[in-house]
């Protein structure tokens, strides 16, 4: 079995050949705002326009903490919007991650990723202003991805 591999850069420029899913976390309240998603945004506008039309709709789909929103942006490159947190602030229940709904969207991307040939990229993912530990989410991609032979790519941006 492969390993996941860590690199400097930026996620929303993957690297290798072939078709890339990059994928990250999303809050459940329809905030898009902070984050790697600017990052995302600057680079393509189609999956915050998507995530605010799925949330917007939400009455008629399937928005909810575990679902993933795959959205096409390039000929080679899909973007997976995961929800795995709950609203955007740390309260009483403690931060917004929740590693419950970050497994159970790992599944349709896993899914996808097969469905397409891809491998996955993304920041630390759920790691970031949702709170979570890298040391919580890492055995979930582990086990979601790697084990089912999922090339992983995990970016770390900065020096």
């Amino acid at each position: 079995m492969s390993e996941i591999t860590y690199v400097r850069g930026d996620a929303t420029t993957p690297l290798g050949k072939g078709v890339k899913l990059i994928a990250h976390v999303c809050n459940d309240i329809g905030g898009w705002g902070k984050g790697f998603v600017l990052a995302l945004s600057n680079r393509w506008p189609e999956p915050e326009a998507a995530y605010r039309r799925w949330h917007r709709e939400r009455a008629g789909n399937d928005f909810a903490l575990g679902t993933t929103q795959f959205v096409k942006v390039d000929r080679y490159v899909w973007v997976a919007n995961m929800i795995g947190q709950r609203g955007t602030k740390t309260g009483s229940k403690g931060v917004p991650v929740r590693y419950e709904a970050i497994d159970t969207a790992l599944a349709p991307l896993a899914d996808k990723a097969l469905e397409l040939g891809a491998s996955v990229h993304m920041p630390r993912i759920g790691c970031g202003l949702a709170g979570g530990k890298w040391s919580r989410v890492e055995p979930l991609i582990a086990e979601r991805l790697i084990e089912r032979g999922i090339k992983v790519t995990v970016y770390d941006h900065g020096d």
